[in-house]
């Protein structure tokens, strides 16, 4: 990941233990969407500026150095962007990757790209 990113997002997460789940921590880390719907009804806006920006931004750096050298990750980057716009799929492949990054601090292994991205 680098010199820079994995510094930034290991003190910027601070104790992994204080996330209950995955999907915690990647809300934290601002790679999901704020919509709030109820039986495919718009209840509102949402606010999107929940979370820590740094994270947010260290993990979509991340998806853009994926992208450039792996290929299982450029892969579904394709995938994702035939259909949807450029910044969705890199929104996207950031979010798996924070998926990815809270169970590789939580459990201490390392990461296995088929695993996330097989």
């Amino acid at each position: 990941m680098g010199d820079i990113l994995a510094p930034t997002i290991r003190l910027e997460t601070g104790p992994i233990e204080r996330f209950a789940s995955a999907g915690r921590y990647v809300s934290y880390c601002r790679a999901v969407g704020s919509q709030r719907l109820s039986n495919s009804v718009v209840k509102g806006q949402g606010n999107t500026k929940n979370g820590n920006r740094y994270l947010a931004w260290a993990w979509v750096e991340a998806a853009n150095y994926a992208i450039r050298y792996s290929p299982s990750i450029r892969r579904f980057y394709q995938r994702k962007q035939a259909r949807t716009h450029r910044v969705v799929a890199l929104k996207a492949v950031g979010h798996k990757l924070a998926r990815a990054g809270y169970y590789v601090m939580r459990d201490r292994v390392p990461f296995q790209v088929e695993l996330a991205f097989g």
